[in-house]
């Protein structure tokens, strides 16, 4: 059985394209399908084994911590990791989160939901000997800008700038990183966890993981209604 690590759950911020629905409340506590976002998430974590997830949080963190307290009512243990005064991007929030997480971690975003089998991803992650793996969908330009040139079960490009012809998968949002790979960043200093993953797809160390399951999310008004409709089908 696959040791499973922990899940650092990026949810800080400030989800703009969701007012006026978040200028109350932040994006994991948008309500979808009778409860707070993040809660469906947790149950999600807990099924696929994550025993430990750590929330990266900034804006109206308060009240995630309300709701969530401890993560015993949903089966994990959650920690947090609070951006500060100014927001740290996707990357400076998981370096600011590494002594939370210890030497390998999951990392999802908040407004993501994706429900797949977890192990296989973390197994493939530590077959590629690399120090990252992003889970790929092919995505042919439909649900969102294809940014990644996928071949022959690698990623030979990530991108979110430079578009090429290559591209007909996307970044599906689950990953394992080393965090090493983070470690030599100063610490609050803003930076995106997309710039360190082209860096690496550019050096031939990002692994790959090819997803067949559309992702979903939270972070649109369509996309609220869509992952609504979803999870009240599936309860």
């Amino acid at each position: 059985m696959t040791a499973m690590p922990p899940l650092a759950l990026l949810a800080g911020g400030l989800a703009k394209r969701m007012r006026p629905l978040t200028e109350n409340v932040p994006k994991a506590l948008l309500e979808v399908a009778g409860e707070p976002f993040i809660a469906h998430q947790l149950r999600l974590f807990r099924r696929e084994g994550i025993a430990r997830v750590v929330l990266c949080v900034g804006y109206k963190w308060e009240m995630i911590e309300a709701f969530v307290g401890d993560g015993s009512a949903f089966g994990v243990e959650v920690a947090y990791s609070v951006d500060g005064p100014k927001l740290l991007g996707t990357g400076g929030a998981l370096r600011n989160a590494l002594p939370y997480l210890g030497p390998e971690f999951l990392v999802m975003y908040g407004d993501s939901w994706l429900d797949i089998p977890f192990a296989p991803v973390v197994d493939a992650y530590r077959a590629s000997n690399k120090p990252a793996l992003m889970t790929v969908f092919r995505n042919e330009g439909q649900w969102d800008t294809s940014n990644v040139w996928y071949e022959d079960g690698a990623i030979r490009c990530y991108d979110k700038v430079e578009r090429l012809p290559q591209m007909r998968h996307i970044d599906w949002g689950l990953s394992v990183v080393k965090a090493s790979v983070l470690a030599d960043r100063p610490a609050d200093t803003a930076f995106d966890l997309a710039e360190t993953f082209t860096d690496l797809s550019r050096r031939g160390q990002l692994a790959g993981y090819e997803v067949t399951t559309r992702f979903y999310e939270v972070g649109s008004m369509a996309g609220l209604q869509e992952t609504d409709a979803l999870l009240r089908a599936a309860h």
